[in-house]
């Protein structure tokens, strides 16, 4: 607080000079003599006044920020030489300012000049950034405080003398809100023929901290290359030793997604760096243009060309947290795989031969010991064998542009029929998996360590059928992630499933532990179909939300032939014509799910769902507000801005989810939006008026009430569902409420 008074002191002392020069230099009508007489006065007064002008300091203090304008010369010489000057940001703790591409939302700062003839100014120079993630989002920018340095050039055409340095200057600080400042900042220098020695140390010393900072064009022997790969590109340098960091910040919006990871592989003289291509990004750049970011703060302006790039071999771990989610998911997969054993599929293989182990116990430890390991071993191989066809597939849809599967109408049609297909087996309309069971019961019957791992390797087999609420969470990880996790994750559960027989084989006197088979086991089964179901439910939903009503018809109908398919395999067991026709279908519901989406998915200009279609968002005024109030509506205004990262969040958990649009409807609420993107004279008073220096903010005027019900800048669905629930019931509630309730 003092030092803002002490600002604001010094502030006034320079203003009322500066006012009193200007005046100097537009004199009012009054007589000659006595103007000219006042004027020569106050000149000299004035140039009395100013012996230390590189001592005044142009400062602003805005919301979170203190910028101040640097220029550490005392002078400026008339010899065309550049002089070093930044503009310096000062931040609160948490508070954050943007780099010339902000990412996923944000601007950077702006400064424009006002400057004497003679005398320009560079363009700013932004250091290298940080990445600022904030939920789903990620942007670039800088924290606690940076300087953007620029240079300041007299020509010998400039006049002798004070010279005035005026800039403007618009910024945006955010943390959850964001919120735009701007000042004006001057900054008087004299200009003469002659350089003068002497020069602010501290501020020097500040802008060349940041200097450093700045990006260096890279080196022709990094010869950076890039090459498209599936969802991504693989961004190669050779630096000439092994970079274990690196980070890459796009100078192009669109090209790169900013929120994914960005896997770094080391090579024995540089990097091989994997990046994910951008959702809208539909061809693939002649240049990959940006800023790399290695170990120790060193920084290259990069412009990739197409190359080819090896393969990744390593590729390091990405961070810490990285390792603890590895390890949650490694233990919950574990804890699948110990769930599977009690599967009325695998557990009576697993008792009965845990039945022959006790019968046997007669044998030497170190043999029971040896048939627990081999059937192990029998089950970690035939996972392993599945995560080869698991990596295979999903190379193969990398290529066909699978990267996001859940935007792929093909795979959730097929994920939903799938899961529809297994729910309807567990719960009791048929049996699968039968004829493979007796295939490798078989195998299992054999005598010795053969029969022992054909055992391990029949338990993974039968319980194929059963692993879908267990292995449907590895498999969707282990998709999204490296070969080695993918790897880890699978073995993971293979153990869980193998350690009960393990720890029999260890310990045969605890078989008496074990429940024997009966009824449980079945109804086990058939409650394990539920939450089968409530995918299958949620999966639906998904497809119906993005491509639309006449797409989740059709997976109605694929659902139909499953139906009737597993009617034929349940009437008829083992029947091979029953077979045949249940395959037929099979083959009718992967067609349909394969080729229906592509005439009968909704197009972007179509609507895909139909759940806001009563509640669409119009354009704020003050006016519309007062008409709706008018007509006892309440309204719901939006104050947003496409720069707004907290309002792009807001939006995609909150506001246009499909329960909040239609509490929104039976509430008849009137949704307006503020788009405060381009500066808004009306925007920024309302604001002003309830209290808010920025967006986001959410407000419900209510008729009849006083005062706007202001909501929390950071919205859950949860909170506006709970705030609507607060209105008094209007004529058109209660009659909606009825059919609300059927």
């Amino acid at each position: 607080m003092r030092e803002a008074q002490v600002f604001a002191t010094k502030r006034a002392k320079e203003t009322s000079k500066k006012r009193a020069f200007i005046a100097l230099r537009l004199p009012r009508s009054q007589s000659v003599i006595p103007l000219t007489i006042a004027t020569l006065a106050l000149a000299f007064g004035v140039n009395r006044a100013v012996p230390e002008p590189a001592e005044s300091h142009a400062t602003a203090d805005g919301p979170h920020t203190h910028i101040e304008l640097l220029v550490p010369e005392r002078a400026l010489s008339r010899n065309g030489e550049p002089n070093t000057a930044g503009l310096h940001f000062k931040l609160e703790s948490g508070w954050h300012v943007y780099w010339k591409n902000a990412g996923d939302s944000g601007e950077p700062p702006h400064i424009k000049w006002t400057l004497p003839t003679g005398i320009t100014a560079s363009e700013l120079q932004f250091p290298a950034p940080k990445r600022l993630p904030l939920g789903p989002l990620m942007d670039f920018g800088y924290e606690d405080e940076v300087v953007f340095p620029f240079s300041i050039t007299a020509a010998k055409s400039a006049a002798a003398g004070p010279a005035d340095l005026h800039a403007k200057v618009e910024w945006l600080v955010c943390r959850e809100v964001c919120i735009p400042g701007k000042a004006e900042l001057d900054l008087i220098r004299p200009v003469s023929d002659h350089p003068t020695s002497g020069a602010s140390q501290d501020e020097l010393q500040l802008i060349q901290r940041f200097q450093a900072l700045l990006p260096k064009p890279a080196p022709a022997s990094f010869k950076p290359v890039f090459q498209a790969d599936g969802a991504g590109f693989r961004l190669a340098m050779t630096t000439g030793q092994k970079e274990t960091s690196a980070a890459f910040f796009p100078a192009d919006q669109t090209v790169v997604d900013n929120p994914a990871p960005q896997t770094v592989t080391p090579t024995g003289d540089g990097f091989v760096l994997s990046l994910k291509k951008d959702a809208n990004l539909t061809a693939t750049p002649d240049q990959l243009r940006g800023v790399i970011e290695l170990a120790d703060g060193r920084a290259f302006d990069v412009a990739a060309s197409p190359g080819v790039v090896a393969a990744a071999s390593s590729p390091s771990s990405s961070a810490p947290a990285s390792s603890a989610g590895l390890l949650r998911s490694a233990g919950f997969a574990f804890l699948g795989g110990l769930i599977l054993n009690l599967m009325p599929c695998v557990f009576p293989v697993l008792f009965i031969k845990a039945l022959a182990l006790v019968k046997s116990s007669g044998e030497q430890r170190h043999e029971l010991r040896a048939h627990g390991f081999v059937y192990a071993a029998g089950i970690l191989v035939s996972f392993w064998a599945l995560v080869a066809v698991l990596l295979g597939l999903r190379a193969a849809g990398s290529h066909l542009g699978w990267g996001y599967q859940f935007q792929s109408p093909v795979f959730l049609a097929l994920m939903a029929a799938f899961l529809f297909f297994l729910g309807l087996s567990l719960a009791g309309q048929f049996e699968i998996g039968l004829s493979l069971t007796s295939a490798g019961g078989s195998l299992a019957a054999k005598q010795g360590y053969a029969g022992s791992f054909f055992t391990g390797v029949l338990a993974v087999v039968v319980a194929t059928p059963c692993t879908a609420p267990f292995m449907g969470a590895a498999i969707g990880y282990a998709l999204a992630q490296s070969t080695a996790i993918t790897f880890v994750i699978f073995t993971a559960l293979a153990l869980g499933l193998a350690a009960p027989y393990v720890a029999l084989t260890l310990q045969p006197a605890w078989m008496r532990f074990l429940p024997r088979p009966g009824v449980w086991m079945e109804l086990l089964k058939q409650a394990t179909a539920v939450p089968v179901f409530g995918t299958v439910i949620w999966l639906a939903w998904v497809l119906a939300q993005a491509y639309g009503a006449a797409l989740l018809a059709a997976l109605l109908a694929s659902f139909l032939l499953i139906a009737i398919a597993g009617w034929f395999l349940g009437r008829w067991p083992a029947k091979r014509w029953a077979s045949a026709i249940a395959i037929v279908l099979l083959l009718g519901v992967i067609g349909l799910s394969v080729f229906a989406p592509g005439s009968l998915a909704a197009t972007p200009a179509e609507p895909a769902t139909t759940v806001s279609s009563h509640a669409a968002w119009e354009p704020w005024s003050a006016d519309a507000v007062t008409r709706y109030e008018a007509q006892g509506r309440p309204v719901f205004v939006d104050f947003t801005a496409s720069w707004c990262l907290s309002c792009q969040v807001n939006e995609r958990v909150a506001l246009t989810r499909p329960e909040v649009q239609k509490a929104f409807g039976d509430a008849n609420v009137a949704l307006l939006k503020a788009d405060w993107t381009q500066h808004d004279e009306a925007i920024g008073d309302t604001l002003a008026k309830l209290g808010r220096s920025g967006v986001p903010a959410y407000v419900l005027y209510v008729p009849g009430e006083s005062n706007p019900r202001l909501l929390p800048e950071v919205l859950t669905p949860g909170i506006v569902i709970g705030e609507l629930g607060k209105l008094p019931r209007t004529a058109n509630q209660a009659m909606a409420t009825p059919s609300n309730l059927k």
